[in-house]
């Protein structure tokens, strides 16, 4: 593709431009054309809206320049991202899909053949592609999937046989990244994970099912029966071994959810702001209630935070970054903001009232739709029990045991920490039961988001906004530090039927 191509797709506009373009077109398909409220409450997606949606080519924004994307710029990526969930989330997690969990890979670890095929499908047919990880019996527990792979040297080429699922755009896309464990003579697996592009009009892969997932109405999900050969050329290769690669790539796409998570967070806010400033009740606007004021102002936390952690993502995180170390701030942000995206649908749902109980309606649609980013792509109660064992493990190597003392001198809280002096001066115990590693990880995965909250304010952001969002976190901080202090620890009871009934209680 020469210049002048790319120019005729909007591809070389300046990024103000070309999300401009973009988001006239988003507004366009689901506001004027379609009935947002009823498109997003049917499973799929118009295939129109979808073509049309792709001709601005918004993947763009994720191919390196010299395969006449965008660059691959971070900002940009996000920017886009940003742009998309305003309108709709789960389109919005299909651009992320698409970039952060496979052309992004395919750009780091991709050979030059597969590369130049897959880029120029993308922006000259407007393919799709996925990633396939999880299988039914080893979700989080990836490392132990079943799905094997071996070498054949006559055709140059690997066999895949294996069974995936909840993959996004099972059934669309037109390639996929798909991970197995390498099989020896024996029939054992191997530890290391390999990547293969599997180009889907070569076939093999069969849906067995089709699930009917709770929210994201607009994206196919299933269960997929695999059995694939795939040529040498499109195995990807990881400069060391392919678990760091998947660390790469898992970190990157989760340091990389502020992109969908801050359009979201604004329409939220957007859509509260507008609803109770019109809304009387006891004659008076809604917007004059004490309580309510609470959850705006929490909303407005939300999203400058989030607006944070895409600045410290579109600074810190190029494209040629290797993030397999970066676990703390990858962690830190997915389960933060998505537990922020959450509780701002749960907080417009309150302020709409029984109308937003509804799924044609933003309230309901927001609600569903939110509430599996705080699953996928590692379930938050993992990912804080992560952050804390990491810390911990970089505190027994300083041999600090002082949190306080640690965390003013770690570079992702050491302004942060300052706000914290006697909340956080305590010893820790190293080897703290698992629900205390998930309750210090809340803690710290906020200190983590707050001192990216304090960057964004250096840079000239709205003071009001970040003075606002320290007030919140500062809160959320002290009440999360005073549960993890406390030594209540109520236990599980097996046999809990023994009386447990109340009415056999009752005195006649």
């Amino acid at each position: 593709m020469d210049l002048n191509v790319a120019q005729s797709l909007n591809i070389k506009k300046d990024i103000t431009s070309f999300l401009s373009d973009y988001k006239q077109k988003l507004s366009e398909l689901f506001n004027e054309r379609n009935d947002e409220d009823e498109m997003l409450a049917t499973r799929g997606l118009p295939p129109y809206v979808l073509r049309e949606v792709l001709e601005h080519n918004p993947l763009s924004t994720f191919i390196p320049d010299e395969y006449n994307g965008r660059g691959a710029i971070t900002s940009e990526a996000l920017s886009m991202l940003e742009t998309t969930s305003y309108q709709s989330l789960p389109l919005s997690l299909m651009m992320g899909i698409n970039g952060a969990l496979f052309l992004q890979p395919v750009a780091n670890y991709g050979e030059e053949e597969a590369k130049k095929n897959v880029f120029q499908r993308f922006l000259k047919k407007k393919n799709m592609g996925g990633l396939m990880i999880t299988e039914p019996d080893f979700g989080s527990d990836a490392l132990r999937m079943q799905t094997g792979y071996r070498y054949n040297e006559e055709s140059d080429s690997y066999k895949i046989e294996g069974l995936k699922h909840w993959a996004g755009l099972t059934g669309w896309a037109d390639f996929w990244l798909i991970t197995a464990r390498e099989t020896d003579k024996n029939g054992e697996l191997g530890r290391d994970i390999g990547f293969f592009i599997h180009d889907s009009s070569n076939g093999g892969i069969e849906v067995l099912e089709y699930y009917k997932n709770l929210g994201l109405y607009m994206l196919p999900y299933g269960k997929n029966q695999i059995n694939i050969d795939v040529p040498a050329s499109y195995k990807l290769n990881p400069s060391r071994n392919g678990i760091l690669m998947m660390l790469d790539i898992l970190h990157r796409s989760r340091l990389q959810f502020p992109g969908m998570s801050t359009g979201h967070l604004k329409r939220m806010m957007d859509e509260a702001l507008a609803h109770c400033k019109e809304r009387l009740v006891g004659g008076q606007s809604l917007f004059n209630y004490d309580q309510v004021k609470e959850r705006l102002a929490q909303l407005q936390s939300y999203f400058t935070v989030s607006s944070a952690m895409s600045f410290f993502t579109g600074t810190n995180v190029p494209l040629t970054k290797n993030t397999a170390r970066m676990d703390v701030a990858a962690n830190s942000i997915k389960s933060v903001v998505t537990d922020y995206m959450h509780e701002a649908s749960q907080s417009l749902m309150q302020l709409v009232g029984a109308k937003g109980y509804r799924l044609d309606h933003i309230a309901g649609r927001a609600m569903v739709d939110s509430r599996p980013f705080q699953i996928f792509e590692g379930s938050n109660d993992i990912l804080y029990q992560q952050i804390s064992e990491s810390v911990l493990k970089m505190m027994r190597k300083s041999k600090e045991s002082n949190l306080y003392q640690f965390m003013k001198g770690y570079s992702l809280t050491e302004n942060a920490a300052g706000y914290f002096k006697d909340t956080l001066n305590f010893e820790v115990d190293y080897k703290l039961p698992q629900r205390k590693l998930v309750q210090l990880g809340r803690a710290l995965g906020r200190l983590v988001s707050m001192e990216m909250t304090l960057k964004l304010g250096d840079t000239g952001f709205n003071s009001k906004m970040i003075s606002n969002s320290l007030k919140v976190l500062r809160s959320e901080i002290n009440s999360i530090v005073s549960t993890y202090k406390s030594n209540e620890q109520p236990d599980v009871l097996d046999g809990y039927g023994d009386d447990s009934s109340w009415l056999k209680f009752v005195k006649a």
